[in-house]
């Protein structure tokens, strides 16, 4: 069983497709959802494999000895070995917490759901969080929760693309908002702003409504590739890809272990879960690139290690 548990923050800050190959459907390339609620993830292999990468390079520009060592130590050694000993990383999904939608008051709102908060709370307190909020009812269908009567809201409406909900204010929808611009944000300074920003355009939709912005409000951009001798799309080159937009936040539980290979480790700093999870810690890792799409830019994602203690 675990020992330790920390949460991290990812905040899509270029769109992410995390894909789940081909479809029959009008998008060729979707992203990766939840079976049951239709929710965008990225799945908890893709989460490992993408810390495993750059702590291997991070270690190599700190010049570190033993690396190949340590990476096995802490998330599993090569696939070829891979019987030998598991790994003491276990990162869960990366699962949605808050979701933007274009809004026809401040360009765009963070939407959440009851559903979506009592399953991140849950999260918190199985990672050893303990959070002082809770949301113990829902709106009504055709209202939206907001923090308050001017931020996001237009003649007591919130719009949403080409949806309008009446605007009710509720008390915990501000405490909610304060205690995610505390600690899910990074603190730096270039998140000032958005940190700010969700204090004041954080919207609780009906279960419902969220679901479908969810489902239907991402991000769909058409890839082509031009045949340089008749400057036409080539054959067979023209598809779309789903993509979270920028702005999503997501949330991953980081659960350690003591390294599995007792024995023959060797690496004194890496004896217990705790040495894991500090492990991951030292890396430093502000900004990785999450996802498909590397060389065009997309998927870059600011990390956030709980409670505003930055990787």
């Amino acid at each position: 069983m675990f020992e330790k548990s920390e949460m991290l923050y990812l905040y899509v800050e270029t769109p992410l497709h995390a894909g789940s190959g081909s479809s029959v459907g009008v998008i060729d390339l979707p992203i990766q959802r939840e079976r049951v609620t239709g929710y965008p993830l990225v799945q908890s292999s893709g989460v490992k494999g993408k810390l495993r990468a750059e702590a291997r390079e991070a270690l190599k520009n700190k010049e570190e000895t033993d690396i190949d060592e340590k990476i096995a130590l802490v998330f599993g050694p090569e696939s070829d070995s891979a019987q030998e000993h598991a790994g003491a990383l276990s990162p869960g999904d990366a699962r949605l917490l808050l979701f933007p939608v274009r809004s026809l008051v401040g360009v765009f709102a963070w939407t959440t759901s009851r559903n979506v908060l009592a399953r991140f709370k849950r999260d918190l307190e199985a990672a050893g969080k303990k959070v002082d909020w809770d949301l113990t009812n829902l709106p009504d269908n055709g209202n939206a929760w907001t923090v308050d009567q001017i931020s996001a809201v237009a003649g007591g409406k919130v719009v949403l693309e080409e949806f309008a909900f009446t605007a009710a204010t509720h008390a915990d929808v501000k405490i909610i908002s304060d205690w995610i611009a505390e600690n899910v944000f990074p603190g730096s300074a270039e998140y000032t702003y958005f940190q700010e920003k969700v204090r004041t355009n954080l919207v609780i939709l009906p279960e419902d409504a969220f679901r479908d912005f969810a489902q239907f409000a991402t991000e769909v951009i058409t890839r082509i590739k031009i045949d340089q001798e008749t400057k036409t799309v080539a054959r067979g080159a023209l598809w779309t890809e789903e993509h979270l937009p920028s702005d999503t936040v997501l949330y991953s539980p980081l659960h350690t272990t003591r390294p599995r290979k007792i024995k023959e480790n060797k690496i004194r700093t890496l004896q217990s879960a705790g040495d894991v999870l500090q492990f991951v810690r030292d890396l430093g890792l502000e900004r990785i690139q999450l996802g498909g799409d590397e060389t065009v830019g997309r998927g870059i994602v600011r990390l956030n290690l709980s409670g505003g203690n930055e990787l």
